[in-house]
């Protein structure tokens, strides 16, 4: 499995996702809004929104092992279920 890195992080920018650490925790539907280059390349920062929040958080991009992308049709359908 490759590691996440940059360029895969570019193509889920504003796009919802699971996050999953490579320490197993996985945070669970967030917007992708931005990612912070650092000078050095080491400290790269992923921004993101967390559902129902507006304010925005960061995780260094080194700790993140995959992004799972959400289907917000499939999220939108269940949730009129539950009405």
């Amino acid at each position: 499995m490759e590691q996440f890195s940059i360029t895969s992080a570019k193509s889920y920018i504003g796009k919802n996702v699971n996050l999953h650490l490579k320490d197993g925790a996985v945070i669970v539907n967030v917007q992708l809004t931005a990612i912070q280059k650092a000078e050095s390349g080491k400290n790269n920062l992923l921004e993101y929104i967390p559902y129902g929040n507006n304010r925005s958080m960061r995780i260094p991009l080194r700790n993140i092992a995959w992004a799972e992308m959400l289907n917000p049709n499939f999220l939108a359908t269940n949730c009129l279920k539950c009405y």
